[in-house]
């Protein structure tokens, strides 16, 4: 399901592409090439066919069929379990990703990769180690399995977590985006982790920006970067 989500969901890519667009470009100097984007894709593909679905067939041989519940969640279940789940991620990840850049080693040899594009696209999302994307996948499975997460709420989770992460890699300050429709600032969204691009020591939580609020690791975006063509 991780999979076909981020390839699905990847499709902002054309909007590289549209002149109505640009007027939307975070880094409007900073235009991704076809091999750029290329390169990210067959890295992520790289990742899928090697490491991510091997480990869904090993554990479907190690792990018991999980047994599907007779009801489905209701909205509040879903919103509620989710919402849990998405700030238990957001704190690890927080934590992993502030060590990862103050730790020299650790950002040259695991984290690194991710920030070879100082302005990040949609397919450079999952441009990621194989330490940092196992661990990632990980909690990702493991988080709502601790929180006792109802089946259809893990697999709502999972598509929402993929559809952040890409929405965060996308480029562009959408208006119709999560961090605009969502109120009091409380996602970073694209313009959160682009500066995270420009400047590596801000912004380091993936969704939530509260974290960032209290360490004071939130940097705004730059406005002299959101230009007109």
């Amino acid at each position: 399901m991780s999979s076909s989500a981020y390839l699905s969901l990847c499709w902002t890519s054309w909007a590289e592409k549209v002149p109505s667009m640009y007027k939307y470009k975070i880094q409007p100097d900073r235009q991704p090439t076809v091999r750029m984007m290329v390169n990210s894709f067959l890295k992520a593909l790289y990742n899928h066919i090697f490491f991510v679905i091997p480990s869904v067939i090993i554990c479907m041989f190690i792990l018991p069929a999980p047994i599907l519940p007779h009801e489905a969640p209701t909205l509040c279940e879903v919103f509620i379990d989710g919402l849990a789940a998405l700030l238990v991620f957001d704190t690890q990840y927080f934590i992993w990703h502030f060590i990862h850049h103050k730790n020299s080693q650790l950002y040259r040899w695991i984290h690194a990769i991710h920030h070879e594009y100082v302005a990040p696209f949609s397919w450079s999302t999952e441009q990621l180690s194989i330490p940092e994307l196992m661990t990632v996948g990980l909690w990702s499975n493991l988080d709502p399995i601790a929180l006792k997460c109802h089946p259809l709420t893990t697999w709502c989770v999972t598509f929402f977590s993929i559809w952040m992460s890409v929405e965060d890699h996308i480029g562009y300050d959408l208006p119709w985006t999560l961090n605009h429709l969502v109120p009091f600032g409380l996602l970073g969204g694209a313009p959160a982790h682009d500066m995270h691009h420009q400047r590596p020591s801000s912004n380091y939580a993936p969704f939530f920006s509260h974290w960032d609020i209290i360490f004071g690791t939130s940097v705004p975006l730059k406005k002299k970067t959101l230009r007109s063509w």
